[in-house]
C-alpha cells in the first residue's frame, strides 16, 4: 500500500517535548516490518505551496510564520517552537493530505502517515498545528473539480475547532467532531456536529456514539469525498486524552468508520491527527492498526481523478 510520509524532514524540539516527532519514523519501520508496505510504498511529499496556503489562511498569518516572527502570544499557543525546518515540515505534512485526497479517488482509500492539523485556523495556529491540511485539501479538490462537498469525520480526542472556523460556514462541507468534553481546547469553535464525550468513555459507549453520529452526517446526500482523522489519542492511556477507549476499540471505531463511509460510496482520505502516549510504541501500535484497516479496505476505482502526481508542488514554489 503507498501512504504519503515526511518523517525524513524532523525539527528541533526541547527535551522531553511532548509532541511525539520519532511515532513516523517508528511507523514506517513497523508498516515495513508487517508487510503493510514495502520500502518504495512510502512518497515523500514536496511543500505545498504559500500561494495555495493563502487561499485557505490569513495573509498575514503566513507571512509571520514563513519568516519567523509570530507573537510570544502565538508561539505559546503554537506549543512548538519556530524553525525552518518545522515550516518545512509542516509544509510537507499538508501536502500529503492532498496527495492522499487526490489519490482516493482512485483507489478508494488513501492515506496520510501525518495531517490532521485541526487547530490551525484562518488567522489563528495552534496546538502542534500551522495549516489546516483537510481545509487545503478541500480547496485543492474544489479547484481541479473534482469534489465539491466534503464530509470530515473527526476522531481525535480533541474537538477541531480550526476545521470548524474553516468550513463550518461553508454550505458544502459537514463537519462532525466526537471528542472528549473536558479537553483542550478550552474555548471552542463549533462543528457542524459536536459529540463531548465524558471522561473514561469506553468503547462500547464510544463506538455507539460515533455510530449515531456518522448515521446523522450521512442523511446530507451527495458528499464528493470524506476526511478521516483517526486520532490515537482517545486511547485509555494518553498523556492528553481523557477517554478510556482500549487499542481494540480504536481499531473498532476505525472499521465502524471506515466502513460506514465506503459504504456510502466515498472516497475517503485518511489523516493521523494526535497520539500522545507516555510510551511511543503505544501510539505507533494504533497507527499502525489504523493503517492495516486502511489497507484491507483499498479498491482499484476509478472515479476519473487525475494521478497523485499532479498534486505535487514544486520545492521553492512561492
Amino acid at each position: 500500500m503507498r501512504v504519503w510520509a515526511h518523517d525524513r524532514w524532523p525539527f528541533p524540539l526541547p527535551p522531553r517535548h511532548t509532541y511525539p516527532q520519532s511515532k513516523y519514523g517508528l511507523l514506517r519501520e513497523r508498516l515495513i516490518a508487517e508487510g503493510v508496505c514495502g520500502p518504495g510504498d512510502f512518497i515523500e511529499a514536496e511543500p505545498v505551496r504559500w500561494s495555495e496556503l493563502i487561499k485557505v489562511h490569513d495573509v498575514a498569518l503566513m507571512g509571520r510564520i514563513r519568516r519567523g516572527q509570530l507573537s510570544v502570544r502565538e508561539q505559546r499557543g503554537l506549543g512548538l517552537p519556530w524553525s525552518p525546518q518545522l515550516v518545512e515540515r509542516a509544509r510537507r505534512s499538508a501536502s500529503g493530505t492532498v496527495q492522499a485526497a487526490y489519490a482516493a479517488f482512485q483507489v478508494g482509500v488513501a492515506m496520510n502517515l501525518g495531517g490532521g492539523t485541526h487547530h490551525a485556523g484562518r488567522d489563528f495556529a495552534r496546538g502542534y498545528c500551522l495549516f489546516n491540511d483537510v481545509a487545503l485539501a478541500t480547496s485543492r479538490l474544489r479547484e481541479a473539480r473534482l469534489a465539491q462537498r466534503v464530509l470530515v469525520v473527526d476522531c481525535d480526542v480533541h474537538q477541531g475547532d480550526g476545521t470548524a472556523q474553516l468550513l463550518r460556514p461553508d454550505p458544502h462541507a459537514f463537519t462532525l467532531s466526537v471528542h472528549g468534553a473536558r479537553n483542550y481546547p478550552f474555548k471552542r469553535i463549533p462543528s457542524d456536529l459536536d459529540v463531548d464525550l465524558p471522561r473514561a468513555t469506553s468503547d462500547t459507549e464510544y463506538c455507539a456514539a460515533l455510530e449515531s453520529a456518522l448515521a446523522t452526517a450521512l442523511t446530507r446526500d451527495g458528499y464528493d469525498i470524506a476526511f478521516y482523522l483517526a486520532g490515537a489519542d482517545p486511547w485509555e492511556g494518553d498523556r492528553l486524552g481523557t477517554l478510556g477507549l482500549t487499542k481494540a476499540g480504536l481499531r473498532r471505531r476505525d472499521a465502524l468508520v471506515l466502513d460506514a463511509l465506503r459504504g456510502a460510496g466515498l472516497p475517503v482520505c485518511v489523516v493521523l491527527a494526535g497520539g500522545y502516549a507516555p510510551n511511543i510504541a503505544d501510539t505507533v501500535d494504533i497507527n499502525a492498526a489504523t493503517a492495516i484497516e486502511v489497507a484491507v479496505r483499498r479498491t482499484s476505482i476509478d472515479r476519473g481523478g487525475p494521478d497523485a502526481k499532479l498534486a505535487l508542488e514544486p520545492r521553492d514554489a512561492a
